[in-house]
């Protein structure tokens, strides 16, 4: 089982990046399950034509022990497992440790042992790399951590921060920094941008995919860009990636 974690600052397109990967995977044949970590749990909504899947927190306020497995994750396009943790209500609680709760809620149902994925990503939210948000880091549920970031300032420095952040738990045999994917929004400079964020933080640009219309285009009719438009530069740009994060 191959565990990977997707990090970048809000709306930077990591959620559009980590479908992607999901259903290229999946087009590989092998059994991929999607955890969306993002209050919000939007992380797989173009894996089920637009529409939300219930939250794990959600289910758990609702039923909290008696949930089944089958309440928490939701097969979607090609099969991808689908699980969004979701967050508190608002004004109430951390989402941090809504997090955790909704990861503690998969072990305690062996969702990985029963549903035997051949990879998990994790869409985890960057802006903020504390508590629950770090818990693909530091507690070892995934093996290597991937950035994405455009040129754009605060983009790079939320990229610097989560950088940062697997550093610090490196000697704990935590994940690992697998690379930087380039998302582009064409500002000007953008690799030399990033090339500099890469050398700071002793990475490299493993993907740089380009800005594309598609990608909109898809999501105006509730599919993601794999879906909708296969054949797309973005689409196979996605592809190379899924390769060389598997190699």
């Amino acid at each position: 089982m191959y565990r990977f974690a997707i990090y970048g600052k809000g709306g930077i397109g990591k959620s559009t990046t980590c479908t992607a990967l999901s259903c290229a995977f999946a087009e590989m044949g092998l059994r991929v399950m999607q955890i969306g970590c993002d209050p919000k749990a939007d992380s797989t909504l173009y894996l089920h034509g637009g529409k939300r899947i219930p939250s794990m927190l959600d289910t758990l306020r609702k039923k909290r022990d008696s949930a089944e497995l089958s309440e928490l994750v939701f097969p979607g396009y090609k099969g991808i497992l689908c699980a969004e943790s979701g967050g508190p209500l608002p004004g109430l609680g951390c989402a941090g440790r809504g997090i955790a709760s909704a990861f503690e809620a998969l072990e305690e149902r062996s969702a990985f042992e029963i549903l035997k994925p051949d990879i998990v990503l994790y869409d985890v939210l960057g802006d903020v790399v504390c508590g629950g948000f770090a818990l693909p880091i530091r507690e070892g549920y995934a093996e290597k951590i991937f950035i994405v970031t455009s040129g754009e300032n605060m983009s790079i420095y939320a990229a610097a921060n989560i950088a940062m952040a697997v550093e610090n738990f490196r000697d704990r045999g935590y994940a690992s920094l697998g690379g930087v994917i380039l998302n582009r929004r064409n500002v000007p400079d953008e690799r030399e941008k990033v090339e500099v964020l890469c050398s700071d933080i002793h990475s490299k640009i493993i993907a740089d995919l380009p800005r594309d219309n598609a990608i909109s285009d898809a999501q105006d009719t509730d599919r993601g860009v794999m879906e909708a438009y296969p054949d797309s530069d973005f689409a196979k740009g996605v592809r190379e990636l899924a390769a060389r994060m598997l190699a």
